[in-house]
């Protein structure tokens, strides 16, 4: 960890710097919306440290000038000039003036005083550093995991608290990912019946929409509509005589397309009108896949650019596009990767790119590690297989590669590892890369359906739980240079110096989910779990991961050596290089690390504030299910080498291992019991076998899984040798 001592002593003393108040004046060189917003923000953290904001320049102390925008200094970036009583914030367009402001307010609100501002500036190290938002209505999956977002999510003050934290992160760029998302939006007008709305109905859509798209822009935040492919309403379907097939009335995903040309007129004249009535969206998005079975590549390339892309040609101004590259190169909708797919697929951005109407570049963006991004920062495949070379060779000028970095791995547990974020940045820093979108797909930011009734906490969202993962995944993403201070710091303003051990805490405990993604190869959302340990059975249901499926499944990262290998190696006397990571070896880390982790937050104090009692039962969770994973992997080579050679003791020491992991779960059982509500999750209101209305009766919680935890000992006790295994 890298820990600026001088940074945090200012910090501890700072606060007593600014006793004495001062009269500051801000004055705006430039005024605009954005100008104003970075004022009120460094209002609210002189106002909170006594300081008295005045508006009459004559009778201030000190002086904070929010200069005229100066290009020179480069887009987004900032510089803060500080000098005798006054201070001097430049910005290279009005996005890096909010970002110089953010970074003086940060400073006050760790306890620095204005006089011992020190004179710094930042640059952007990727352009696009974007969220990727599912909404909660008309959903990619029907879900009560989903749905229960609804009223949250209809709210602009959930919206105002979200964008502020995109920003003040240093996130640029919002996406909205729907099935159908026009219909919520506008009347189409030669489709009116499409909308399900009445007039007063559609009104306060528009307005949560409209208030939205300005709220954003008013923080230099770029907005994204990204609709999934050949979808409609079902009134539209109704109404306009269209075959009513399953993928209009029950958005079914892997069915063939429909690209009748009602349908291609109506997508084409939704997104035009979209954008004439929404001037402040920054552009649209366009995937390939779900909704297009039977259907080539081309043929899907050639809908899109009849619909969507002449969609945005006819609406008169200028937009810019993401296009996510698509997976399938078959005619099924779940295909796999292909080098001639890839051609196709970049001729066509390059010729979306040189369009008048489209503003370059375009984002060509792909699923890092298919839906589980928090793994290995080693890219492994993408959604569909295999990443050749096509969209990097030659470097591409018409567009950007972008990353999605998807989680669907932790939505309770709250999680941080800076070296990770760090890494997984360097690992992509080649010229064709432009950004990151950071998000998930089964689970919304919005409702907190985890936390337990109590005494209050400091978060009313899901996401602010979160504010770690947020503040890695953003700061770093614009500056991968931001120290491990900055985070540190977060965490004594919010909780006071016994605080100041977290950071470590968290970043060795929550390593725990992205050692076992690195360990169990997965495929797509449902196939990996890592909160719950919990991962596709034989049955393509989700359970939780057995010793025996611990034992056959493949790793991801090449560097790792799964169960099975390892003991077939090990038992005809081979061995592994320096660099693998052998199932002992990771037992060792995982235990190291939690172990370490578990003993920074011990002496912490928790009794007398509840959001940091959550915040130190969240390492120990991590730490126990780390603690947990080691036993079961060192549980899974003694199994599997008593099945291989007949030498009982390894049978014995398999049954110990999986009581010790047994105990470890129980631990886990008893800190999250009393903290931490069943919990809906798509993962499990999708289980096959049962019907949507009894998935829904599902919950997560560890403690339901106590069962099959101690399962896998009585599947040790029975096991047998027979010659020949």
């Amino acid at each position: 960890m890298r820990i600026n001592s001088l940074f945090l002593f200012l910090l501890s003393v700072g606060a007593s710097l600014t006793g004495v108040a001062q009269r500051v004046f801000i004055q705006q060189m430039e005024p605009s919306r954005q100008s104003v917003y970075a004022a009120e923000q460094l209002k609210k953290a002189l106002v909170a440290k006594k300081y008295a904001v005045i508006t009459n320049a004559r009778s201030a102390e000190y002086t904070i000038r929010l200069a005229a925008v100066d290009t020179e200094i480069g887009a987004e970036s900032y510089v803060l000039a500080p000098k005798p009583n006054q201070l001097t914030i430049t910005g290279g367009d009005k996005r890096g003036l909010i970002y110089g402001s953010l970074s003086l307010a940060e400073d006050l609100q760790n306890g620095i005083s204005l006089k011992a501002i020190a004179a710094r500036s930042e640059k952007p190290h990727l352009p696009l550093r974007a969220i990727k938002f599912d909404l909660p209505w008309d959903t990619y999956r029907h879900s009560y995991a989903l749905d229960l977002h609804y009223d949250t999510c209809r709210d602009t003050l959930y919206w105002k608290a979200f964008l502020d934290m995109m920003v003040a992160n240093r996130f640029n760029a919002l996406s909205l990912w729907n099935l159908h998302p026009y219909t919520f939006m506008i009347r189409p007008a030669n489709f009116p019946a499409a909308t399900p709305f009445d007039d007063r109905q559609l009104k306060e859509w528009q307005t949560l929409f409209h208030t939205l798209f300005k709220m954003a822009e008013e923080r230099a935040i770029e907005t994204y509509l990204v609709p999934f492919n050949i979808f409609t309403s079902s009134e539209f379907a109704k109404a306009y005589n269209v075959n009513p097939r399953l993928n209009n009335l029950e958005h079914l995903h892997f069915i063939d397309g429909d690209t009748s040309a009602i349908v291609k007129r109506y997508t084409r004249e939704c997104v035009t009108q979209v954008l004439q009535e929404y001037p402040e969206l920054t552009g649209f998005g366009l995937t390939l896949g779900e909704a297009m079975g039977g259907m080539s590549p081309q043929q899907r390339e050639d809908w899109m650019k009849a619909t969507i892309i002449d969609g945005m040609r006819q609406a008169g101004r200028k937009t810019k596009l993401i296009h996510r590259i698509p997976f399938s190169s078959t005619t099924g909708s779940l295909g796999v990767t292909s080098v001639e797919t890839e051609k196709l697929t970049r001729k066509s951005i390059e010729q979306e790119e040189a369009l008048d109407f489209i503003e370059g570049p375009v984002w060509a963006d792909l699923k890092y590690n298919w839906s589980h991004g928090h793994s290995t920062p080693t890219l492994v495949k993408v959604h569909g297989g295999k990443l050749y070379d096509t969209y990097f060779k030659p470097d591409p000028t018409a567009y950007k590669i972008t990353w999605t970095v998807r989680n669907e791995d932790f939505f309770c547990l709250r999680w941080g590892v800076p070296s990770f974020v760090r890494a997984h940045i360097a690992a992509n820093n080649q010229s064709y890369v432009g950004g990151y979108f950071l998000g998930s797909e089964t689970y919304i930011p919005a409702n907190d359906y985890f936390t337990t009734p109590g005494a209050p906490v400091n978060w009313k969202f899901a996401f602010e739980r979160q504010w770690l993962f947020y503040k890695l995944w953003g700061r770093l993403l614009y500056n991968p240079t931001t120290p491990d201070a900055l985070f540190q710091a977060e965490f004594v303003r919010r909780y006071g110096p016994a605080a100041a051990t977290l950071l470590e805490a968290y970043a060795l405990a929550s390593s725990t989910p992205l050692r076992l993604a690195s360990a169990f190869d997965f495929t797509w959302d449902f196939s990996l779990y890592s909160e719950g340990m919990m991962a596709f059975d034989a049955a393509k249901n989700v359970s939780y991961i057995s010793v025996n499926q611990q034992i056959t499944q493949p790793t991801l990262d090449p560097n790792y050596v799964s169960v099975v290998d390892y003991v077939k190696t090990v038992s005809a006397g081979g061995s592994f290089g320096a660099n693998k990571i052998t199932p002992p070896l990771l037992a060792a880390l995982l235990r190291q690390d939690c172990q370490k982790a578990l003993t920074l937050v011990q002496p912490i104090k928790v009794s007398a504030n509840r959001s940091l009692q959550y915040e130190v039962a969240d390492v120990t969770v991590w730490a126990n299910l780390g603690l947990h994973f080691a036993e079961k992997l060192e549980a899974a080579v003694a199994l599997q080498t008593y099945r291989t050679n007949g030498t009982k003791t390894q049978k014995q020491q398999a049954i110990q291992h999986l009581k010790a992991a047994l105990h470890y779960w129980d631990e886990v059982v008893a800190i999250t019991r009393p903290l931490y509500r069943d919990m809906p999750l798509v993962h499990l209101t999708e289980q096959k076998g049962h019907t949507w209305a009894e998935n829904n009766k599902l919950r997560f919680h560890w403690e339901k899984l106590r069962l099959d935890v101690a399962k896998d000992i009585e599947l040790a006790e029975k096991t047998q040798f027979r010659t020949g295994n």
